[in-house]
């Protein structure tokens, strides 16, 4: 897929907290690298814009899912990173098991004459 297949982030506002938790599941990292993440693992088709990422950071933190400390990041600079809670776990594995549900109804939905 090329750049201009990318999907915008207005339509990611149903998953976004989904992605981010799943991005933080293989350990911490800071916002430009859940970013990559989200990005490199989508094929480059799935983009978030930072004030998109960094509000849902926020209700993510707020609802006890994510917890943050600051550090230095890979250029030195200080970051804060983001790490999965164990209530954050339990929360992605029910989502994931939601939004499966969702994406298997859609599917037969569009299979249907």
């Amino acid at each position: 897929m090329g750049a201009n297949d990318r999907v915008p982030p207005d339509l990611l506002s149903g998953t976004v907290d989904l992605l981010i938790l799943k991005s933080l599941a293989g350990g911490q990292r800071h916002g430009y690298a859940i970013a990559q993440y989200i990005r490199a693992s989508s094929g480059d088709v799935l983009e978030l814009g930072e004030s998109s990422l960094y509000t849902a950071l926020q209700r993510l933190l707020l609802n006890g899912w994510v917890s943050d400390e600051w550090g230095a990041s890979e250029n030195n600079r200080r970051a804060r990173y983001y790490r999965l809670t164990a209530a954050g776990r339990k929360h992605l594995a029910a989502q994931t098991r939601e939004f499966d549900l969702v994406v298997t109804a859609i599917q037969r939905v569009l299979r249907t004459v």
